[in-house]
């Protein structure tokens, strides 16, 4: 994923092992639902990888079209690397004239979904590939806690 994020010279991100930090902890203020969600992503960290990258100090439409252009050379990358696209990729404009792209993506026993969106002046494009095999051995209440996750 780093090499497709490298070569398609997307802006500086943060690709890691695991799910994203979360916006706040789970500590012991945490509600019983938000502990279950923070053990489970813990026990799940080991079958993800992310990498995110956002501009939100007010990139210019030009910037905007550029990181648009700059996401899709990595998802091209992907599919040099062996990857198959599952789903077709398609931009959807939003009301506020910015743009929202999806991408899925397979490649030996991986899932990997792209997502670039961009609402002026904030540009944000996150990738994240899970193993299919972890999630495969979830249990319905497992399951069910990661439905109710917003």
């Amino acid at each position: 994923m780093e090499a497709a994020v490298v070569a398609a010279g997307l802006p500086e991100g943060e690709t890691e092992a695991g799910f994203p930090k979360p916006r706040h902890s789970a500590g012991a203020a945490a509600t019983e639902r938000e502990q279950k969600v923070a053990a489970l992503a813990a026990r799940l960290s080991p079958c993800v990888v992310t990498w995110s990258s956002d501009d939100a100090t007010g990139a210019s439409e030009a910037t905007a079209a550029k990181d648009r252009r700059q996401f899709a050379a990595m998802l091209a990358d992907l599919g040099i690397h062996g990857w198959k696209e599952t789903t077709p990729t398609e931009d959807v404009r939003t009301e506020n004239g910015g743009v929202y792209v999806m991408a899925t993506y397979k490649k030996r026993g991986w899932i990997l979904n792209a997502r670039h969106s961009s609402m002026h002046p904030w540009v944000e494009s996150t990738v994240m590939a899970t193993k299919e095999s972890c999630f495969d051995s979830l249990t319905d209440q497992e399951t069910g806690i990661l439905e109710d996750v917003d």
